[in-house]
C-alpha cells in the first residue's frame, strides 16, 4: 500500500509510518470517502483505486503538506529525519545508561514469536484460527519492531 500511495500522495505515505499516522490515516481516509479509518480498510480501497480517487488522494496530499509545513516541515527530508529522530534518541540512550531491559524484551519478543508460530504450525497448540491469526499478527509485528530497532529499517522513499 506505502508504495502505491508513494507515487500518488507521497506526504500521506511518509507521514503514515510515523508519529503523525493518525492525521495522515485521516486525510487519506476522508480523500476516498472511508467511514472506517483502519489499515485495512485502507488498503481494500487502495487496492482498487479509480481515477478519481487518485485525484482526490492527490489534492488531499497536496493539503496534507500544506497543513504539515504549517507544523513546520519544509519537505520530504525533514519528515522522514523527525520520523527517525525518536529511534535515533532511544538507541543513544541505551548506549549511554547501558540497559538490558530493551535487548532483552527483543529476545523475549522474537523468541516467543518463533516458538508460538511453530507450535501453532505444528499443531501443538490448538487455537481458533481466528484467534491464532491475531496473535501471530500480533507477535510477528511486535518481532518486527525489535528487529528494526537493532538492525535498522528499510525505507523507500520518491521525492
Amino acid at each position: 500500500m506505502l508504495e502505491l500511495l508513494s507515487t500518488v500522495a507521497p506526504w500521506i505515505a511518509t507521514a503514515l509510518s510515523g508519529p503523525l499516522r493518525q492525521l495522515a490515516m485521516d486525510a487519506a481516509s476522508d480523500a476516498l470517502g472511508l467511514t472506517e479509518k483502519t489499515d485495512k480498510a485502507l488498503n481494500k480501497a487502495c487496492a482498487n483505486l479509480n481515477a478519481e480517487q487518485i485525484q482526490s488522494m492527490r489534492r488531499a496530499d497536496q493539503e496534507f503538506a500544506l497543513k504539515l509545513k504549517q507544523l513546520g516541515f519544509e519537505n520530504h527530508q525533514q519528515l522522514i529525519g523527525s520520523l527517525l529522530s525518536d529511534r535515533e534518541a532511544a538507541r543513544k540512550r541505551e548506549i549511554s545508561i547501558r540497559d538490558k531491559t530493551p535487548r532483552n524484551l527483543a529476545y523475549i519478543l522474537i523468541g516467543g514469536s518463533m516458538a508460538i508460530g511453530g507450535l501453532l504450525l505444528f499443531g501443538e497448540l490448538k487455537l481458533d484460527s481466528t484467534l491464532a491469526g491475531v496473535v501471530l499478527g500480533y507477535l510477528f509485528n511486535e518481532s518486527g519492531a525489535a528487529s528494526a530497532y537493532y538492525f535498522g529499517e528499510r525505507r523507500q522513499t520518491r521525492e
